[in-house]
């Protein structure tokens, strides 16, 4: 049954279908990966402020591409420092490619893994660092991405979560070495399902093409690489030369459409977010729950919803009223709480033990978000509020 408050509403409008409509109407309609795909890409890469865009069928997608990379490009393998509080995509590519993963707890303020606690955990294994902005939030410090910089370690962001979130007035997904977002449906825009992987690196953007489509060489815009590997490959069939063992990860022009036109209210979809964020923690009782978050430059994806102290008695409270006011809600905040916690990794013998990462456990056991979308009004936030504020 639907809730009267869900984690997300209406985020596919009639405009987005009708013009998946008429574009069905035409008398020979391109549906696979096409011109729109590519005009999307292009209208994305300026709305971010990057050079290149590739899109993908998933947020899952750009992060298995992302690691899939980073293993050709260290075929010895290596450590990748990642947050326990995270979707398990990003540690699940990790590990498909061979990757030893390095958690590090998370700052309680903007619940994306402790600048500090990642510099100490840099090794002369360590080959990357994947950042987590959970929920809108920015996860970035100058200090880690200028100690990054200087160490040549490459940052790869994970954005999937939090479209239009600001660190120093640059949007995040631009201060990596490559960048991934998601445009699952309940996100700040969607095209049903898909992603994009984000970069300034037009080496990288190459690899990123072929490894989205077979590792096929045609899907390169470099004529020069082209013709170094038909040279070398003589023998070889020039459509059909496939210079990385990679996957079929392409999206269609039906994504790109909706993609496009959405697009377009993205900047008014965070906007409205954002207002709502302010709304409900000015309202939220700080007695009983965490305000003292770094909301500058957030982009709020959900209200985060934890409690100040342990207090199991008042969890459960919360929980049945939530559930009696119909208000939706996922305990454990981004990914379902700590990822170490997972059965996935258990055959992994990391020797990691999930209380050694307190600030992500209290998030796990003691907290949780409810929905907000631009489509939320300020009666319903306050509705919403008092009946937290009750329990």
């Amino acid at each position: 049954m639907m809730k009267k408050f869900p984690l997300m509403r209406n985020n596919i409008a009639r405009q987005d279908l009708d013009l998946v409509i008429e574009h069905l109407k035409l008398d020979d309609p391109i549906l696979t990966n096409g011109p729109k795909c590519r005009e999307f890409e292009a209208a994305w890469s300026k709305w971010l402020g990057v050079k290149y865009s590739v899109f993908v069928s998933s947020g899952s997608a750009a992060n298995l591409i992302s690691m899939a990379i980073l293993k050709a490009e260290n075929p010895q393998g290596g450590e990748i420092i990642v947050p326990p509080l995270t979707w398990v995509s990003d540690i699940a590519s990790v590990i498909q490619n061979g990757f030893t993963p390095v958690f590090c707890d998370i700052n309680p303020t903007t619940l994306a893994m402790n600048d500090r606690e990642v510099i100490a955990a840099i090794t002369d294994r360590t080959v990357g660092v994947f950042l987590t902005h959970v929920q809108g939030f920015n996860g970035l410090t100058d200090w880690l991405v200028d100690e990054l910089n200087a160490r040549s370690i490459p940052l790869i962001e994970d954005v999937c979560e939090s479209h239009g979130a600001e660190h120093k007035g640059k949007k995040v997904g631009t201060f990596g070495y490559m960048s991934n977002f998601s445009f699952y449906y309940a996100h700040h825009m969607t095209t049903i399902e898909g992603g994009m992987v984000c970069t300034d690196d037009e080496a990288l953007y190459q690899k990123i093409r072929m490894f989205r489509s077979h590792g096929m060489l045609r899907e390169t815009t470099d004529i020069a690489l082209q013709n170094e590997f038909k040279a070398t490959y003589p023998d070889l069939n020039p459509a059909f030369i496939f210079a990385h063992a990679a996957y079929n990860l392409r999206n269609n022009e039906i994504g790109a459409i909706i993609g496009l036109n959405q697009l377009k209210g993205l900047d008014q979809i965070v906007a409205d977010r954002t207002a709502n964020q302010e709304l409900f923690f000015s309202l939220l009782d700080g007695e009983k729950y965490q305000k003292d978050f770094l909301f500058e430059g957030s982009s709020n994806y959900a209200f985060n919803l934890i409690l100040k102290n342990k207090d199991d008695e008042l969890m459960k409270r919360l929980e049945v009223a939530l559930d009696e006011n119909s208000i939706e809600y996922r305990k454990g905040s981004a990914g379902g709480g700590n990822q170490i916690r997972q059965p996935y990794l258990k055959d992994l013998n990391l020797g990691l033990e999930p209380r050694d990462f307190q600030n992500t456990e209290h998030v796990h056991f003691y907290g949780m978000y409810i929905g907000n979308f631009p489509t939320l009004n300020a009666e319903e936030i306050k509705e919403i509020c008092s009946v937290i504020n009750a329990v």
